[in-house]
């Protein structure tokens, strides 16, 4: 007798089309980079890394999923829904990735004691100023996709960090719910009129009170 019988099932293919192999790919992309996102910050409150590493390998971390969640666009529309969906329970990437959108170095201003003398304070001030300027120079330019505009914000959070102000700093809370506010949003979206005007005003409030902080140091 003849092994017809017992002929090899075909093999299952996960997709029919090119748009959903790259659907799986991207979704398998994102699953990892939640879950490396998760062990980096649980390593860096061990101290298993140094800031530095940290900050690097975070940095990439952020920027791999902006660019997996504006690839999946609509098919993922809530991340959150698919963590859920895969039982991925990862609240420090959660707060890193869809939350904050920058290394807690830079939020919480973390850094290396070899930074802390007279001499990269003044160079911190030099560029926290550069960083306001060009932060205010793209909105007056009309440079206002979120993508453009949460990286410069960013800068500025961290300059601002950097220089470990005395007491607390309103500018640097309402600089951080704004990029909060933006890491939240597509790359592809752009401010408001109203938006851009809120958001000028904010980092003009905040400039001066940084020079005059600046002054009475």
């Amino acid at each position: 007798m003849s092994g017809a019988g017992h002929a090899a099932a075909p093999p299952v293919r996960l997709w029919s089309s090119k748009a959903e192999r790259e659907h799986y790919e991207n979704s398998a992309d994102l699953f990892a980079i939640i879950k490396s996102a998760e062990k980096l910050e649980k390593a860096f409150q061990r101290d298993a890394v140094t800031t530095a590493e940290y900050e690097a390998a975070c940095s990439k971390l952020i920027a791999q999923f902006k660019t997996v969640r504006s690839a999946l666009g609509k098919s993922v529309a809530d991340v959150e829904s698919f963590m859920a969906t895969y039982n991925m329970h990862c609240p420090y990437a959660r707060q890193r990735l869809l939350v904050s959108g920058m290394p807690a170095t830079i939020e919480h201003s973390v850094r290396a004691a070899s930074q802390a003398d007279n001499a990269q304070a003044a160079k911190a001030a030099a560029e926290c100023t550069q960083f306001f300027i060009t932060a205010m120079d793209a909105l007056k330019m009309n440079m206002v996709a979120v993508d453009t505009v949460h990286p410069l914000l960013t800068d500025v959070v961290g300059s601002l960090n950097r220089l470990r102000l005395k007491g607390s700093f309103e500018g640097l809370e309402k600089i951080k719910q704004w990029a909060a506010t933006l890491n939240r949003r597509s790359a592809a979206d752009e401010l408001s009129e109203e938006e851009v005007r809120q958001l000028l005003f904010e980092l003009e409030t905040a400039y001066n009170a940084f020079h005059t902080m600046l002054g009475a140091g």
